[in-house]
């Protein structure tokens, strides 16, 4: 007997064992008895051709080899979203009651003790304690009976919808407005069809705090239609959706907080000044999105721009930024803590990397977190210090000058470099001494001639070694190791200024390098064990 076709079949999701794709044609095809199904698949590898048979367009596919017949006993078109609950959380009437021993029954993995209750009351009360619910996987594909979620389910508040047969933003709607008090929806890799006129209106997600749309191929125009009726949204998640435009939100996600926009292709940094004036983002998310450049034009240099006023969290790793000016403007940005920039052709422009997050520390004054590691204030003020040295050739050359009244440096220098003057307000111009034979950046430059000595050990007599002030205390350590003949992990390490004699500082965080505890040429390494 042939398997019966639903009658809204085309356009629907389908899945016909691990693969998903969407039902394109509905019919009979040439030289062939019954009706075939014509599915164009996500995984192009999965399909045949592009929807045509011995010369007969039936169906077209983005993919020339997407697309295939199968016959509609193959395809699982889905079940409703109860069924797939209880399916999930070993509650269906066909296995909900197990009896256990003594006076207990089980549902599901749940024990309960029996008082000669009745099994679907007892089913009734199981679904009517579960608050998270995931369904991810379980081929749900329609809402089912009107108001049967409601009258099961009343306790829900955070949905987990994720890779099903969800066709339509409809379905979503018709679920979610059962759920009185749904907080969270996750209803990522599920392609659908989204509203495409801004007449139709719910309440059903009034509620809502958090929402994932990854990979539903979902455009921002849809967004901002489907975010009328999201009114105290909080965090959208929107990746993998191939949004290439952006457009101003007019009194929609004036709630948001957090934004993710990763893996899409925004390429132009200038679509962010559209997204720019939600009041309250605080956490923004665009990684890998071919981002070459970013630029607030409404700020100048040493100013602070009026767009992202609430900005905290930026992350734009794993883009195309291969210029400092896109680091420069960031200090622009007034509430900005943290930055995520790894893997951007700018991190290839410094061959050491600590150098590398020295002069974005230095560039950035406001930043707390780089790349997921605190930034301390000792680490800062050696940046800044540094920062205002490595540059002090060009800054003199570009006609900066210790009196103040004679300096005036060039508009491409305070382009190039916006905070030197006000590092040079902090710490004072650098002093010529320290400029001279300045080459910025070299390994030569960064050798310190310390003097290692074994207070314990009088008979061993101190070593002089060249080590680069990169090194962090665990090599230092290991290399001792090898030096002395001791196990590494048993010294302990402290160094003298040659500058303050008597003050003995601990070198006790085996990940820092040399340099953060601002070791000089001439002082001396102490080691005990």
């Amino acid at each position: 007997m042939a398997a019966a076709v639903p009658p809204d079949a085309l356009g629907r999701r389908v899945c016909c064992g691990t693969d998903y794709g969407t039902v394109r044609y509905v019919g009979s095809v040439s030289r062939t008895a019954g009706i075939w199904l014509g599915v164009e698949w996500d995984d192009p590898q999965r399909g045949k051709h592009d929807g045509s048979y011995e010369g007969t367009q039936y169906f077209k596919c983005r993919h020339p080899k997407g697309g295939s017949f199968i016959r509609p006993n193959k395809a699982n078109f889905g079940v409703d979203f109860l069924t797939a609950v209880k399916d999930r959380y070993g509650l269906n009437d066909k296995q909900d009651v197990q009896y256990g021993t003594g006076n207990t029954v089980v549902f599901g993995t749940k024990t309960v003790e029996f008082v000669g209750m009745d099994s679907v009351a007892e089913q009734q009360r199981q679904l009517n304690k579960l608050v998270d619910i995931s369904v991810r996987e379980c081929a749900v594909s329609h809402a089912g009976q009107e108001e049967e979620i409601s009258r099961t389910c009343a306790n829900m508040r955070h949905i987990n919808l994720s890779k099903n047969l969800i066709s339509s933003w409809e379905t979503v709607i018709a679920i979610a407005s059962q759920v009185q008090n749904l907080e969270t929806l996750n209803v990522s890799e599920n392609k659908m069809r989204f509203l495409s006129t801004s007449a139709f209106t719910s309440s059903a997600f009034s509620n809502l705090k958090i929402l994932a749309l990854n990979q539903t191929e979902i455009t921002w125009t849809e967004v901002l239609l489907c975010a009328q009726g999201w009114p105290i949204l909080e965090e959208l998640y929107l990746s993998s959706n191939n949004i290439t435009v952006l457009e101003r939100p007019d009194n929609v996600l004036q709630t948001l907080k957090l934004l993710d926009l990763s893996d899409n292709q925004l390429l132009d940094g200038n679509q962010l000044h559209l997204i720019a004036q939600l009041p309250r983002l605080e956490q923004l998310i665009l990684r890998n999105n071919g981002i070459s450049s970013i630029h607030f034009p409404d700020a100048g240099f040493g100013c602070k721009t009026k767009m992202f006023p609430s900005l905290k969290r930026l992350a734009i790793n794993d883009n195309k930024i291969s210029q400092w000016s896109s680091i420069n403007e960031l200090d622009k940005l007034p509430s900005l803590r943290a930055l995520q920039c790894n893997n951007n052709p700018l991190m290839d422009t410094e061959k050491n990397p600590e150098t590398l997050m020295q002069l974005i520390i230095a560039k950035i004054s406001q930043l707390e977190v780089l790349n997921n590691c605190e930034i301390l204030p000792a680490e800062r003020k050696g940046a800044e210090f540094d920062y205002r040295k490595i540059f002090g050739k060009d800054w003199l050359e570009a006609g900066g000058h210790w009196n103040p009244e004679k300096n005036k440096p060039s508009e491409e220098f305070l382009a190039a470099h916006p905070r030197y003057q006000t590092l040079c307000l902090k710490y004072g111009a650098p002093e010529e001494g320290e400029l001279k034979g300045q080459q910025p950046l070299t390994l030569k430059n960064q050798l310190l001639t310390l003097t290692i000595k074994c207070p314990e050990k009088p008979e061993q007599k101190p070593v002089e070694k060249k080590l680069p002030e990169s090194m962090t205390i665990q090599k230092v350590k290991g290399l001792l190791y090898r030096l002395f003949k001791i196990p590494g992990s048993e010294l302990k390490l402290s160094y003298e200024s040659s500058k303050l004699e008597g003050k003995e500082v601990e070198l006790d965080n085996d990940l820092k390098p040399l340099k953060f505890y601002s070791i000089e040429n001439g002082d001396c390494v102490l080691v005990r064990w």
